[in-house]
């Protein structure tokens, strides 16, 4: 017996795969819908047989939203990019796509959705992606107002894009920019906390019309952050402040290049280090509101930090391997 179908629009990213197992082991059968199924297989190790399937689905694509949504009691939109490519732009994945979920699901009757933004989602923001994760919200809120909005910080976890990419960029470069001189404050928060949450979130009643703000147990500077990888990764690697005013035309241009290369290039260029948008928002702190309900509302402890979590994957980029003895972190 189950408790049902829950249909995880973007399951097959970075948080989805954790969000199938915590649902998995609430007793719910999962659906994910994703892009590129031939990519998303391993997905279904989250559960035994027959407890997740996968569906070709693009949230821009209305026919196939819908196919996605056959029979679900409950939907998971976790669809979002860090970084503009091509017509993949922060409005059209994640303004307008989680509004047309939200809209089909509204009209299937559906009542049971979680929404995953993102803390410093502002409709007044200057930073295109944090305007785009408050339309989201709004648009969501507006087809059902029962929807659950989940705002975590920096999530970090194995297949992480953050501690991975620095720790990556700290091979290479002697030198690491501080942008606005690295006071920026996060507030990192596991993906299996994040994945709890989405699990209470979908089956707890009481969550329903709810917005929460997720942030781990410990805050930190972007300046620590960066002295917790140089340890953790045995790489002494200089801090240099860069002032927003400087990194700013750097990141728009770093950013441009990105959105407007050729899609055959984006898996041999990977990730930009920075682009315009990223710059703005850390003009801002990245942490959990005192005022804003949380994990521990949820009835999650956040226990999982990033010195007991973050060196068991970032060991591969130390000079000499796992083996090689890294300093205390």
């Amino acid at each position: 017996m189950t408790k049902g179908l829950v249909t995880i629009f973007g399951g097959s990213g970075f948080i989805g795969r954790y969000a199938a197992r915590e649902l998995v082991k609430k007793g719910w059968r999962v659906r994910v819908a994703c892009r590129r199924v031939n990519l998303a297989g391993d997905v279904r190790l989250a559960g035994a047989p027959g407890w997740v399937d996968i569906a070709q689905a693009n949230i821009r694509d209305r026919a196939s939203i819908e196919r996605a949504l056959e029979g679900a009691d409950a939907v998971v939109n976790l669809v979002g990019v860090l970084v503009e490519k091509g017509r993949q732009t922060f409005h059209s994945t994640q303004a307008e796509g989680a509004a047309l979920v939200a809209e089909v699901a509204a009209k299937m009757g559906i009542t049971r959705f979680v929404q995953v933004s993102a803390i410093g989602a502002d409709a007044e923001s200057k930073s295109a992606y944090a305007r785009s994760k408050a339309e989201a919200e709004a648009a969501v809120r507006a087809s059902i107002p029962t929807a659950t909005i989940l705002r975590p910080s920096v999530v970090f976890g194995p297949e992480d894009g953050f501690f991975n990419k620095f720790a990556n960029m700290a091979r290479f470069a002697p030198l690491m920019p501080a942008i606005g001189g690295g006071k920026t404050k996060m507030q990192p928060v596991y993906a299996g906390d994040v994945a709890e949450a989405i699990a209470v979130a979908v089956d707890n009643g009481e969550a329903a019309g709810k917005t929460y703000e997720l942030g781990g147990p410990g805050i930190y500077t972007m300046n620590e952050i960066y002295d917790f990888i140089f340890r953790t990764t045995d790489r002494s690697r200089f801090k240099i402040g860069l002032p927003f005013f400087m990194a700013k035309p750097i990141g728009f241009l770093t950013g441009a290049v990105w959105r407007y290369i050729p899609p055959f290039c984006w898996g041999f260029l990977g990730e930009p280090p920075v682009t315009g948008d990223q710059v703005e928002m850390l003009k801002s702190d990245n942490v959990v509101a005192d005022e804003a309900l949380t994990l521990k509302d949820l009835g999650i402890t956040a226990q999982e930090s990033i010195e007991s979590i973050v060196p068991t994957y970032l060991w591969r980029f130390r000079p000499y391997g796992e083996f090689h003895k890294a300093s205390e972190a």
